[in-house]
């Protein structure tokens, strides 16, 4: 969770969770892009992908000025308003530069700028640098990387937080059915891809490239939804999911049905709790990804559910982690290569 594994730049993360894994399955592979994967029985036919995604938000340096300061564009779907203050990794070739979103002293921000609200036109990095060549004498340059410094913690005695959780939580779930599969030395009667994708923040295209490539005959997902509960959330247009009540499973277009009941009659004979979301038109994961490629198939997303998605303080209740992994795991006991997924 500490290690940065920004959108397009996600190989040392990737290094990371393909080191781990290789303990458990049979092969690991990688694609052009960084998508990394892992298999067990790569001599079957038929094919099962568990799935989540390895990148996380961050920044692009964008110009420089004279007198030394940076302004950033986003690199996903970067938050703005949090910038200000926050304490900054700038990657380049030669490693980490230091630096802070500075932000004006409210002092100075007299009448109608009082409530001044940050915006990609004002908010910029300083690195205390005194002019623009200092900047490029650090190795900072216009297509750096940008990303903050918060690091993994705990919050009480139930929650996991901190930057990323969006989505490596979800890929250190699914190297968590790897190891239970091999620990339970479970046989299964099709190929298991674990994959951890890259590029989702910017449009599921890790995922788009993998399903090509794997050619899955049933693929299930997992990712983040939002905790409802929390301030400033209308429920009615994002539903009621919480915290600490179980996984979020989602009804959607690219939903299939079929294996979405085989996942919910999962959780039910295994007493996982779970709960019920929907997502109009697209569920903006890569379940979309793989749902429509290759001439469709079938898909389904289970969800962890978070509090304060693209922030630095992202929450996740640690036994809806627990079960995220009880309810795949449970789910791949249960299918059967011989099911027919066709609705006629």
């Amino acid at each position: 969770m500490n290690n940065a594994s920004p959108t397009g730049f996600e190989r040392e993360g990737q290094r990371i969770w393909s080191e781990y894994i290789t303990n458990y399955v049979d092969v690991v592979r990688s694609d052009f892009y960084g998508t990394a994967y892992g298999i067990i029985n790569p001599e079957h036919e038929y094919r099962v992908v568990i799935e989540a995604h390895a990148d996380e938000i961050s920044w692009f340096v964008n110009y420089i000025t004279d007198e030394g300061f940076i302004y950033v564009i986003r690199n996903g779907g970067s938050d703005h308003i949090i910038a200000p203050s926050m304490r900054v990794n700038i990657h380049t070739a030669d490693g980490i530069r230091k630096g802070v979103f500075g932000w004006p002293a409210i002092h100075t921000r007299k009448g109608k700028n009082l409530d001044m609200a940050p915006s990609l036109e004002n908010i910029c990095i300083d690195v205390g640098a005194k002019n623009k060549n200092e900047v490029l004498e650090m190795g900072i340059h216009v297509g750096c990387v940008v990303t903050y410094q918060d690091e993994f913690t705990e919050i009480g005695e139930n929650y996991f937080c901190g930057r990323a959780l969006d989505n490596r939580m979800g890929g250190y779930c699914i190297s968590q059915v790897a190891r239970l599969l091999y620990e339970n030395k479970d046989i299964l009667p099709f190929g298991l891809y674990f994959v951890n994708s890259v590029q989702e923040e910017i449009g599921l295209r890790g995922a788009e490239m993998i399903a090509q490539t794997i050619k899955p005959n049933v693929a299930i997902i997992t990712d983040v939804t939002h905790d409802t509960r929390t301030p400033m959330i209308n429920k009615v247009e994002n539903g009621d999911i919480t915290c600490g009540n179980g996984p979020a499973l989602t009804y959607a277009p690219s939903i299939h049905n079929k294996l979405l009941q085989i996942i919910i009659d999962t959780a039910k004979d295994g007493e996982i709790p779970y709960q019920l979301s929907a997502a109009s038109r697209s569920t903006g994961t890569d379940t979309d990804a793989f749902a429509y490629a290759n001439g469709g198939t079938p898909s389904a997303l289970i969800s962890l559910p978070l509090r304060y998605m693209h922030t630095t303080v992202e929450m996740a209740h640690k036994g809806d982690v627990d079960n995220v992994i009880r309810l795949i795991y449970n789910t791949l006991l249960k299918l059967d290569p011989g099911f027919n997924y066709k609705y006629f």
